[in-house]
């Protein structure tokens, strides 16, 4: 299980990765995102755990990674994950890539009538493995070079115990009849495709303070709540980061002196737009 960790940052590493995947008959596959800062999704790493080691690319860097879609799409080679679903619409939403040939070991674990399904109990239950997941880590800059070793280690630990999980898994679907269903299971898990975040357009009404505006307050914040979606995705970061739910409502009861409740810098990147929003103007 302690395969060495290579991080993919030069040409000649990436053919040593090239090499091993070309000789291995199963790939574990992760990765790390930013689902938190950014309104879009970040891809931050990509990890693959091969026969010989565990490769961490670097979407980031100024790396091709196109040549990955040719293991991705290999229907004789196995591509193992756990809960696949966000990895593979971030890595065909960014690369366009196709994949045959899945096994997610969340999903059958599901299957296998197992109710607590994290990777650390999944380990834990058929493997009888320990392996504590750091929150802290968990939740650290995955977007932010260089990566810590800490990081690093989090990472690769993600993919190095996913072929043993894989092989104690297909045993047990087997013996029980489940082998075909969970195909096909992993087959939708494979087609599904990168989905935009879409609005509530009754989500303003759940910010604090709505039901002691008057209709007209309440008619302004509908119309900040809409236009600060719009300027979240542009700008393609968090809505809570971009603004949040209180200065929303601070403008609206401001009313002419809504630039009071603005930080400086704000009120000169949006103050007109704000102006026309607020006092229709």
């Amino acid at each position: 299980m302690n395969k060495p960790c290579l991080l993919i940052d030069t040409s000649d590493k990436l053919q040593r990765a090239v090499a091993d995947m070309d000789d291995s008959t199963v790939l574990a596959i992760d990765t790390e995102y930013d689902s938190f800062h950014y309104f879009h999704a970040k891809l931050c790493l990509i990890q693959i755990g091969a026969g010989q080691a565990t490769y961490l690319f670097d979407p980031l860097e100024k790396l091709d990674l196109a040549f990955l879609g040719r293991y991705f799409q290999d229907p004789h080679l196995v591509k193992i994950l756990h809960a696949a679903d966000n990895d593979i619409r971030l890595l065909k939403r960014d690369y366009g890539f196709v994949f045959v040939n899945i096994f997610d070991t969340h999903r059958a674990a599901h299957l296998l009538g197992f109710q607590q399904l994290s990777l650390e109990k999944m380990l834990n239950q058929f493997l009888q493995v320990e392996l504590p997941k750091s929150k802290k880590i968990q939740r650290s800059r995955w977007d932010r070079r260089p990566l810590s070793a800490e990081q690093l280690q989090y990472a690769a630990q993600d993919v190095m115990y996913l072929p043993a999980l894989y092989q104690e898994q297909l045993t047990q679907l087997r013996q029980r009849g489940l082998a075909e269903a969970a195909r096909e299971s992993f087959a939708k898990i494979a087609s599904a495709g990168w989905e935009e975040k879409t609005i509530n357009k009754r989500g303003y009404t759940k910010i604090a303070g709505y039901y002691s505006l008057n209709q007209q307050q309440k008619e302004t914040l509908k119309k900040l709540y809409l236009w600060r979606y719009e300027r979240a995705r542009e700008e393609n970061r968090a809505v809570f980061m971009f603004m949040p739910d209180k200065i929303l409502a601070d403008l609206v009861q401001s009313g002419a002196a809504w630039r009071d409740v603005l930080p400086v810098e704000k009120a000169r990147l949006y103050g007109d737009e704000l102006e026309r929003i607020i006092t229709g103007h």
